[in-house]
């Protein structure tokens, strides 16, 4: 996997011939918003055909994007010091998302798309946080948090977050709900595996893998989340679920795709690293 973020190339295991995801004769939101206008995700049923054609088309927008990607270069070997610079990294892409949701929401209200604005509403509140989560992971491994992720702000974090925002603060800002879906879909492509190969690296009694973990296939909220996006998108529009799956691929390239300049070094990261130690 070029791209260092959230997952490696041994866990990136998606079949978009699989649905995946468990369904009875009908697929829902189960948790409310209160204050939330009638037409909303809890009383949308989605047929299980419905929802396993629209998991596919999105899933293989994501594949398709990494088979377009075609890139032998690979990040630098995990190691203690590259964890801190990932969980800087980390921190960017969670930080803005409830501010940015809360832009699509408001746009999607506007246009009186009412389905798309719970949906990002909810987003907003269910995001919020996890930017505190790294700020921890980063204390955990002794360095002073903020001035960190001050310091650092990985270029592959970057450029999700530009097209994020970008996507958010459009006139229409549908293209938002492929980069999240695509962020969540990867997430659920961690496992308890990949989550114990980072905590052996670290230093015995060093609790810094909170933010991954919550953004991994052994969360059940990010399962979930991945399975509300799909009941949404579902039943959106044909144009619209168009956009969604365009903008996944779009999403999906940019997280396949390695820096356009050289990876930064472990020397580099630690000189940087030194004077910010608690």
């Amino acid at each position: 996997m070029p791209n260092e973020f959230l997952i490696d190339t041994k866990s990136a295991n998606i079949n978009p011939d699989i649905v995946g995801m468990k369904t009875d004769k009908s697929s829902c939101v189960n948790q409310p918003l209160s204050g939330v206008n009638s037409d909303c995700l809890t009383q949308k049923m989605i047929h299980p055909h419905t929802f396993a054609k629209t998991r596919k088309l999105l899933d293989q927008a994501i594949v398709s994007a990494w088979h377009a990607v075609k890139s032998e270069r690979r990040p630098p070997t995990l190691t203690p010091t590259r964890w801190v610079w990932r969980l800087a990294g980390f921190y960017h892409l969670c930080h803005s998302t409830p501010q940015l949701m809360e832009e699509a929401r408001s746009s999607f209200a506007l246009a009186n798309r009412q389905t798309l604005a719970q949906w990002a509403a909810q987003k907003a509140q269910e995001e919020a946080g996890h930017d505190i989560l790294a700020l921890r992971d980063i204390r955990s491994m002794g360095y002073r948090a903020e001035a960190v992720v001050k310091a650092f702000y990985p270029p592959a974090a970057k450029a999700l977050m530009d097209y994020f925002a970008q996507s958010s603060q459009d006139s229409d800002p549908i293209d938002c709900v492929g980069y999240s879906y695509t962020a969540e879909r990867l997430g659920t492509c961690i496992g308890e595996a990949y989550i114990h190969k980072v905590e052996a690296l670290l230093p015995p009694g060093i609790n810094a893998t909170r933010c991954l973990r919550i953004h991994s296939a052994i969360s059940p909220t990010e399962v979930n989340h991945v399975q509300e996006t799909v009941t949404m998108i579902a039943g959106l529009t044909p144009q619209e679920r168009d956009r969604v799956v365009k903008a996944c691929y779009q999403a999906a390239l940019l997280r396949f795709s390695p820096p356009k300049e050289a990876y930064i070094s472990d020397e580099e990261i630690e000189n940087v690293l030194e004077p910010l130690k608690l």
